[in-house]
């Protein structure tokens, strides 16, 4: 292995405001190589994140714009790198390490690579995690909040899917990467919902299923009832996915409860309330709370706001409707940023860096 190829690769997405912070071992480096081969490695160091035709990035390569063109493309196959056709040519742009190049790994997922992720992870305890905007947020279970509040579009996940003209349905990269290392759970693999605004976007999809919208509502239904906690990249507009995960996989939602950084995931904007009239002791909604943000006191609930993310499973499994959810007032409610370009530069400002050089 190369390292010095590999190591300019890390640099380069580490100056991504996403991040991809490096480790004594070198781990991300092994981990580089087993994405991408060195010609592909050399070539996306030099890519920027705003699409580019292959002659351009060539140049800076240098290295012949056919041999590059040749190369992006089966690198965009690859999902390595982004692709899009503009102003009657094909453009190819870098993009993240998380979220983007590793979850579109999920087709070339195998044991070595979940090993060497799972390395990445601990070595770095999720730093990809630690800085803020954070990289999802929790969408909260419409049931659990009362009719007579105020919810925006994109705290709904149901209207998120209406909205949409085409669905589709993939595993979950999270759920296969931990069953790969011998760990894991039982919940369900094929629920991460995918969706778009144009009509047919996942046809010929060789990662998604394409599925109908009343399915993708019933995927959403189930995950639900299985506990399992939505989440969706950290912006208001523009977001085209929901994961359906749990703390026990998901890279993100353990960097709340494994790692211990509270911001790994933003919060929902509500938070879970008791009616102690209601609340009888019973404890089902300690089991359903993947933050340990409930307890006990003398035979009723208590909440741990700093805890409390505001997903409504609790209220779900509470059999007595002694929970629901709240908004959250003041400050506490954080606004996500408008979409992914506001939350590149809140980001980059959090690690102190400059993104010009890299648009």
């Amino acid at each position: 292995m190369n390292e010095e190829i590999y190591r300019k690769l890390a640099e380069r997405l580490d100056a991504i405001p996403n991040g991809f912070p490096a480790t004594e071992s070198g781990v991300e480096l092994r981990l580089l190589a087993k994405i991408f081969t060195p010609d592909e490695a050399a070539l996306a160091s030099v890519m920027r994140l705003t699409s580019e035709p292959a002659s351009e990035i060539a140049t800076r390569a240098g290295i012949d714009p056919e041999i590059a063109y040749s190369l992006l493309k089966i690198m965009a196959r690859h999902g390595q790198i982004h692709i899009e056709r503009r102003e009657g040519q094909l453009k190819f742009g870098l993009i993240p390490f998380v979220v983007g190049v590793y979850e579109e790994q999920l087709p070339r997922l195998d044991a070595e690579m979940a090993t060497l992720f799972e390395q990445y992870m601990q070595e770095t305890h999720a730093g990809i995690l630690k800085t803020g905007p954070s990289v999802h947020r929790v969408i909260p279970v419409k049931e659990a909040i009362p009719f007579n509040l105020e919810i925006f579009p994109y705290e709904r996940a149901s209207e998120m899917i209406e909205n949409a003209k085409s669905w589709g349905v993939q595993d979950c990269i999270c759920r296969v990467q931990q069953r790969l290392i011998g760990k894991g759970c039982d919940h369900p693999v094929e629920n991460c919902l995918v969706f778009a605004p144009v009509e047919n976007a996942f046809d010929h999809s060789q990662v998604q299923r394409p599925i109908t919208k009343e399915e993708s509502l019933r995927i959403l239904r189930e995950a639900e009832q299985n506990g399992l906690v939505h989440s969706t990249g950290n912006q208001r507009e523009r977001t085209n996915y929901i994961c359906n995960c749990c703390t026990c996989c998901c890279g993100i939602l353990r960097g709340v409860t494994e790692f211990d950084i509270p911001s790994a995931v933003a919060h929902s904007g509500f938070y879970s309330v008791v009616d102690v009239e209601l609340c009888s002791g019973c404890e089902e909604c300690l089991m359903a709370c993947h933050f340990g943000a409930l307890s006990m006191t003398d035979g009723v609930c208590g909440v741990d706001y700093s805890r409390c993310v505001g997903c409504g499973l609790c209220a779900l499994a509470c059999s007595n409707g002694a929970l629901h959810l709240e908004v959250r007032s003041g400050d506490d409610r954080s606004l996500p940023p408008m979409d992914i370009k506001e939350w590149m530069l809140q980001r980059a400002q959090e690690r102190n860096i400059s993104i010009f050089d890299i648009l």
